[in-house]
């Protein structure tokens, strides 16, 4: 009687076994052959730049970093106060690459070969500003206010949106509907017809930074102010589309 029990019992977990290994095997065909036509599909959208982020250094020497640092310093406060009066305001002000570094001076080989060390000869101190500009009219002015202060280094401008969501989402739909027209249009050359859609994913791309003119050139400028163009920024999302295939 036992040893018909355990008969019975190695037969069912056979049984349950196969039954298992037919049902994976079947669920892996039916994913397998699911036919699908997978596409990509790209939509953008360009809006113009309400803001500009404006990057500002003061370099100062002197003999001693103590010298360095308070001539470094004075300017900067002027800067800063020039930016105040320009309507900028604290939160979009924000110190950045701060350093102070010795300068050498590096003596000649003698006839015998032999070399002096190097010799501290002063220091110089780098004091770096981040300007958020929101008023994209005021760019020229504060670029031009700024150097007259001290400003001698950086002028990097990069012209951006405070807010790009509304058309981060407009690119998103014109990317989707791109891939689903080209979806129909391989569906249709193909003889087939597109099916429900099977997985979606997405990519977006902001505009990169765009480099303007450094400060040292903007001294020579004749002008009220430095003249910029902010143009526009163009938005792009970029979407992978599969579609199953109804035959």
């Amino acid at each position: 009687m036992k040893t018909t029990l355990n008969s019975r019992y190695t037969a069912l977990l056979l049984i349950t076994f196969f039954t298992l290994v037919f049902s994976m095997v079947s669920v892996a065909d039916d994913n397998g052959a699911t036919a699908r036509i997978l596409v990509t599909g790209e939509g953008s959208v360009d809006l113009v730049p309400d803001m500009a982020v404006v990057s500002l250094t003061v370099a100062s020497e002197g003999k001693t970093a103590r010298a360095a640092l308070d001539a470094n310093s004075s300017a900067m406060k002027d800067v800063q106060a020039a930016m105040t009066t320009a309507g900028i305001e604290s939160r979009d002000l924000q110190t950045s690459n701060f350093s102070i570094q010795p300068n050498y001076f590096y003596p000649p080989q003698q006839p015998s070969g032999k070399r002096e060390p190097p010799q501290i000869v002063g220091y110089t101190v780098r004091n770096g500003l981040t300007v958020r500009v929101r008023d994209i009219n005021a760019v020229g002015v504060i670029l031009d206010k700024s150097v007259s202060l001290g400003v001698n280094e950086g002028g990097n401008i990069m012209f951006t949106n405070d807010d790009p969501t509304e058309a981060i989402t407009q690119a998103r739909v014109k990317a989707m509907h791109h891939a689903i027209d080209k979806a129909k249009t391989l569906a249709v050359a193909a003889g087939v017809k597109t099916g429900q859609i099977l997985e979606i994913s997405e990519q977006s791309f902001s505009p990169r930074p765009m480099p303007m003119a450094r400060m040292e050139m903007a001294r020579g400028m004749a002008a009220d102010s430095v003249p910029v163009a902010a143009g526009e920024n163009t938005y792009k999302v970029t979407v992978n589309v599969s579609f199953a295939i109804d035959q």
